[in-house]
């Protein structure tokens, strides 16, 4: 896996790239996302549905719903673990089959560092780190 870091000075810049990302993602691809509170995952994945051919309309963050699903070029799972507790709490949501299913398509996990063990080791990991209250420092890599 080729390691890389995006620094991002504004919003815009990660929506952009996550576009780039969503553009290039064949199916079965798993997109872990960490990091803090407010620092970039839901606008990075706005960005990557983009990118898949999602209406923004519908993309937002899952919180409280925990699961969306979308339609784009492909079905994308977007899920959003900071509501659970254990990875026990994750398996029964679903997390294993909705894993299966996202084989077809696209699996994007928000604060995936609560469930990462459970996750297959072939997956893109962005952790966001705040470096400012504008700029955000995105990192690939295990």
């Amino acid at each position: 896996m080729i390691e890389y870091t995006v620094s991002s000075n504004n919003p815009g810049a990660t929506f952009k790239l996550g576009k780039r990302i969503g553009e290039k993602l064949p199916a079965g691809s798993i997109i872990a996302l960490t990091g803090e509170l407010g620092c970039g995952k839901t606008v990075l994945t706005r960005g990557i549905c983009d990118g898949l051919g999602v209406p923004l309309r519908q993309v937002n963050s899952p919180t409280f719903i925990l699961i969306n699903e979308y339609r784009g070029s492909m079905p994308v799972f977007h899920m959003d673990m900071y509501q659970i507790g254990t990875e026990s709490d994750a398996v029964d949501l679903g997390i294993i089959d909705y894993m299966v299913r996202a084989a077809s398509g696209v699996m994007i996990i928000e604060w995936a560092e609560r469930i990462l063990s459970m996750l297959p080791e072939d997956l893109l990991k962005v952790r966001f780190t705040v470096v400012s209250e504008r700029k955000r420092l995105a990192k690939s890599g295990r």
